[in-house]
């Protein structure tokens, strides 16, 4: 009597391998910062450095690009200030920086076959914290060497800078353990196990509908909105506020406008560090990430609100922004790596998805910025931050309500199995 065969067709694990925090399965931890994996998040890290710098590099020189005999404008122009009318335009109003990236969908594609679940707040918290450095070096820098040298020189240094850096890149970056030849042979087995139940070489078809219809998803791509706002804020109006509050000396407003963003680089590493330990604390993964995030949002929005209520005093200003921007940064260990957590075949997407959802709000901020402090100079700053936080506030429940860390259905692997 012949068998019969049914071709059945089932989905993978039902249960993200993440949630168990760390596997016991795993074999013993192998070298960590002197790893092959912490030299690729060093190298994404410096590359996301020279990416950022050269966009901020830029905005800073487009003034004395277009006026080059304006020797003035190159100060100006390192305050991140654009006056418009030199373009043509009628107001002096500044302009977004664009966002370099953050969370940017091609690197978490490396993180899926480079970074153990485990290790993965950390690893990309390395990474995405070269963007921070980078917008750190670019402000404070760029007016300097425009003044000093040239404005051509900004390019000529930050693009060799970049030449350097993507060499390394092609030189030292691979696309997994397995094809990378002069990594140890115990950190590829340490890697390809911790991920034997996450990434695989089959081939499937982008679920386009499932994604459309899903509420993580959607989660994300809110959250990095109401962020990206919180974070345009910080980076393009923060040496607008000082300048107009304080009158400070606009080279000294170029060094206090940079200042911040070394709290937020220090932050944003330690954050990884911060989430990964929580793991094995017995924390759940999507408790870890909601935890980044709301340290990420909440705190961060609330103390540049309360910047118009402290303007008296100038070291309190300073001190809330650097607070702020210090833990803007936290939101790296939380939402812009949930990709990784919901849909890791199709996180490289996700991300990128969110990344362009996020761009919403680096155009919006400026429009609707310039327009509040155009029509009333007084209290401007008051409905700019308060609608700032607004937002931040309302992306930032939808997270919470409805971001999960479970690999998602849809995202999951489909096996043909015969019965």
């Amino acid at each position: 009597m012949s068998t019969m065969t049914e071709l059945r067709l089932t989905r993978g694990e039902s249960k993200h391998s993440q949630d168990m925090q760390v596997d016991k399965k795993l074999p013993g931890k192998v070298l960590g910062l002197c790893s092959t994996r912490y030299g690729l998040a060093l190298i994404v890290h410096f590359c996301n450095l020279s990416l950022v710098a050269q966009n901020i590099i830029m905005y800073i020189t487009m003034v004395a690009m277009v006026n080059s005999t304006d020797h003035q404008s190159l100060l100006n122009s390192s305050t991140e200030w654009l006056p418009v009318d030199s373009l043509g335009g009628g107001n002096k109003t500044p302009k977004s920086l664009p966002a370099g990236g953050i969370g940017s969908g091609g690197q978490f594609a490396l993180w899926e076959k480079w970074g153990p679940p485990h290790e993965r707040s950390r690893l990309c918290s390395i990474a995405l914290s070269g963007m921070i450095l980078g917008s750190f070096t670019a402000t404070l820098l760029g007016g300097f060497i425009s003044q000093a040298l040239g404005w051509p020189f900004t390019f000529y240094i930050f693009g060799g800078i970049g030449c350097v850096f993507c060499f390394f890149w092609f030189v030292l970056v691979y696309d997994d353990p397995v094809s990378h030849p002069w990594i140890s042979t115990s950190e590829k087995e340490y890697i390809m196990s911790s991920l034997d139940q996450q990434v695989s070489s089959s081939k499937q078809s982008l679920p386009i509908k499932a994604i459309l219809k899903s509420l993580p998803c959607w989660s994300l791509c809110f959250c990095c909105f109401s962020h990206q706002w919180l974070l345009n804020i910080l980076i393009v109006y923060t040496p607008t506020y000082i300048g107009s509050v304080y009158n400070v000396n606009i080279r000294d407003n170029g060094v206090l406008s940079a200042f911040p963003f070394i709290g937020s680089w220090i932050t944003g590493i330690l954050g990884g560090y911060l989430a990964d330990f929580l793991l094995t604390k017995n924390f759940r993964l999507i408790t870890v990430r909601k935890i980044a995030t709301v340290l990420g949002n909440l705190p961060a929005s609330a103390f540049i609100m309360a910047l118009p209520y402290v303007n008296s005093n100038y070291i309190t200003t300073i001190t809330f922004l650097t607070i702020s921007c210090g833990l803007s940064q936290l939101c790296q260990a939380g939402v812009y790596i949930n990709a990784l957590d919901i849909a890791p075949r199709y996180s490289s997407f996700l991300a990128g998805v969110s990344r362009e959802f996020s761009q919403i709000a680096a155009i919006l901020v400026p429009i609707i910025t310039g327009f509040l402090l155009s029509q009333d100079p007084e209290f401007g700053w008051k409905y700019t931050f308060f609608l700032m936080f607004a937002i931040n506030l309302l992306g930032l429940i939808f997270y919470i309500i409805f971001g999960e860390a479970d690999i998602q259905d849809w995202a999951k692997e489909r096996k043909l199995t015969y019965l």
